[in-house]
This record gives C-alpha cells, structure tokens and sequence, in this order.
C-alpha cells in the first residue's frame, strides 16, 4: 500500500508540485523567521562578541545584560586586577552622548570609551585614537545617520542650521561638538551592527570623561583574562568571592544578554509574532494543499476500499504521502532559506541560520503536515465504496 500511496502521489506532478512547494513554502518562513531572530539576539551581545580576548566580563551585581547597564567605582577596576589569577583587567566605560554635526544636525551616540595605554575593545586602526581629540565612528546597524555637508558654507553656518543640504558620510578629519567639545573623526569602522542598532563612538577613557561631565562612576564593564592554566569560570568565582561584583563569563554573559532581550524587548515579541503568522500562512497553503490532493483522489480510494482495503491501511497512505511532502518540502524550504540568508546577510541584514533554525523548520513542517492530514483523511474514511459504480 506504500507503493501504492507514492505512486499516487506521483501521478499528477502539477498537484504534488504544488505540494511539495506548499510545504517548503512553510519550512521557508519558519527558518527564515527563526534564522532572522537569532541575527537579532547575536547583536544583541555584539559588544561581548567584539572583545574575545576577554574570558571573563565584572559588573555591577544587578546587570544582567549589555543593553541596560549601571556604573561602577574607579576602585572597582584595582580591585578586579588584585585577584590571584588575573592576567589582564582592563575598563570599559558606556554612555549615550548627544552630537551635533556642522550644519547643525544633532544624532545621539553610543559613546565606548576604553582605556588609554592598551586601546582594548576599540576597532581597528585603535591607534588612531590617540591623536588628540579623537573618535572613531561606527554606524551601529544604521544608516543614513552619519551624515556631515559637502560645501563648506553650509559647515557651522553663523546663520543658523542648514539641514536641508547636500552631505557625504563622515570621513577622517571631520569633526562634531559634543556637549560643547569638539572632537575629530579619526575613522569609520564597520563593526558588528548593534541591537537595536545605534550608532557608535569609540574614543580614549580621558576623552570620554571630557565628553561626559558630571558623574561620579564611570565604568562600566572590566573585561578580564586569566592567566595560564585557569579556566574562566573559577576565575569568575574567585572574583565574585573577593570584590562582591558580578563576574561571569563571556558565554555565561551572553545568555544572559539574550534571556534579558527574551523579556525585556518588545521588538522580540514582534518577531515570535512573525514567526507565528509564518506558522498559520504555512498551515493554510499546506492544509488546502493536501486537502485538494486527497478529495481529488477520492475515487481511487474508493476504488482500494472497494477491493477491500481498511480504514487504517487508507489512512496510512494518506500520512505516506504527507510525510513523503514533509521530507521534500522542508529540504527545499530550509536549502532556499540558507541560500537567501547568504544574499541578505551579505547587506549587513541579520541573518544567522543557528542549529535550531532547521530544527524548528522541519518541527514546524511536520505538525502542519500532520494537522493538515488528520484533517484530509476525514474525507476518505467516511466515503462509501458504492460511489465507484454511482458515477459520482
């Protein structure tokens, strides 16, 4: 009866065509939608992943994530650098400035400070940061948002902004005010797009305290590595044990950023809510699809119950021919979803197909499937034999 089933399958190639794209049509948007959300939550904890270097990451007790962070004591860092087994302790100091650029446009930043002598966690040229005044530029996932005047009369005009005027993005040499202090574009760097995207300023710690005037605690995050022969995570426990601050490691960090966009962030509810329109569209091409298949075949059923197949032996070929559309279908719909994903991702879209993205493609087919077959065979238990020789 299996043969049976499959070669009824492929008899019409129009109707298991369709079919066959039907369910890889769903596999698409489910792996698509899970692959796009997993791009999300990897900038999520683009500021982790930027600094490998470091094995473990010491905060404040009640940080859970690099989106909403609290301060620490300049102590804090002399503190971490005294633990037995520390190779390296080095700050890293967040704060969001608001810049104004010369036709008198203003764009708030993400402003990075790190630390003088090593110029840990700033992109490459680092070294550029040392000239006086100096930032470096990143659009953070943005776009459009780095914007500065091509002429030069429109370049802090004393008759009041030019906001309408042609502009090129920023370049070496550019500058901005921040709070009142100028400071010079040494270069734009291309780091890893942020979630929510935002554009970026790296600059030197005394630099970032120029610019941000006014607080008492200014770091943020120490970034640590231990020395030969420790692993991250006693490191983290013996710093946890001697300075009362929260040290976990990059990985453990990382997670925690993720679980904390997983409650805190609206836009991940919109994108389970893509997910699950994926889910119903999927169920919807799917369901009609194999509906129309088996009603259409109805009368060959009804032939094989005539020559006395059972009701299981029919259902059976029914869940066949699903599942023969599941295995095809899905193939096609995650093969075209990771090839598409190599197009958009090469755009800076944030795209990253995880182990799980398949996965829940495949799941998701195959309880479509399901459903849609439970349903489609309704038809054909119910069918009486008769309607061989009714002409119907």
């Amino acid at each position: 009866m299996f043969r049976v089933a499959i070669e009824m399958l492929m008899h019409d190639r129009t109707k298991y065509l369709g079919l066959f794209i039907g369910i890889g049509f769903t596999a698409f948007l489910v792996t698509f939608a899970m692959s796009f959300f997993a791009g999300f939550m990897t900038r999520g904890f683009a500021l982790v992943s930027e600094n490998p270097t470091a094995t473990v990451w010491v905060m404040d007790r009640a940080v859970n994530s690099t989106e909403a962070t609290i301060n620490m004591s300049d102590a804090s860092l002399g503190l971490v650098r005294g633990v037995k087994g520390v190779n390296y302790a080095t700050a890293l100091y967040l704060g969001d400035v608001t810049a104004r650029f010369p036709n008198g446009h203003f764009q708030t930043f993400q402003t990075i400070g790190v630390d003088n002598a090593s110029l840990t966690g700033a992109p490459k040229p680092a070294s550029l940061l040392r000239l006086p005044q100096s930032i470096i530029v990143d659009s953070g996932g943005t776009s459009g948002k780095l914007q500065t005047p091509i002429e030069q009369k429109d370049r802090w005009s004393y008759d009041g902004s030019h906001l309408g005027v042609p502009t090129r993005k920023l370049q070496y040499g550019d500058d901005l005010l921040i709070n009142d202090k100028r400071v010079v574009v040494a270069t734009v760097s291309q780091t890893i797009p942020r979630f929510p995207p935002r554009p970026l300023i790296y600059t030197t710690q005394s630099n970032f305290k120029r610019l941000i005037v006014g607080e008492k605690r200014y770091i943020t995050f120490i970034m640590v590595r231990g020395e030969k022969g420790i692993s991250p995570k006693t490191l983290a426990q013996n710093i946890r044990k001697e300075t009362g601050l929260k040290a976990i490691t990059s990985e453990a960090f990382k997670k925690e950023t993720v679980l904390w966009f997983l409650i805190n962030s609206e836009d991940v509810g919109d994108m389970l809510n893509m997910v699950i329109l994926a889910m119903l569209v999927g169920f919807g091409v799917t369901g009609v699809m194999l509906y129309m298949f088996t009603y259409e075949n109805i009368k060959q059923y009804a032939v094989l119950k005539a020559m006395g197949a059972s009701n299981k032996q029919l259902t059976n070929m029914v869940f066949t021919q699903a599942f023969i559309g599941v295995i095809v279908g899905s193939g096609i719909g995650i093969g075209l979803s990771a090839l598409l994903g190599q197009a958009v991702a090469s755009a800076d879209f944030p795209f990253r197909m995880m182990w799980f993205a398949p996965f829940l493609g495949f799941l998701g087919v195959l309880i479509v499937s399901i459903t849609a077959a439970m349903i489609s065979v309704r038809p054909v238990l119910k069918m009486e034999p008769a309607m061989v020789f009714s002409g119907r």
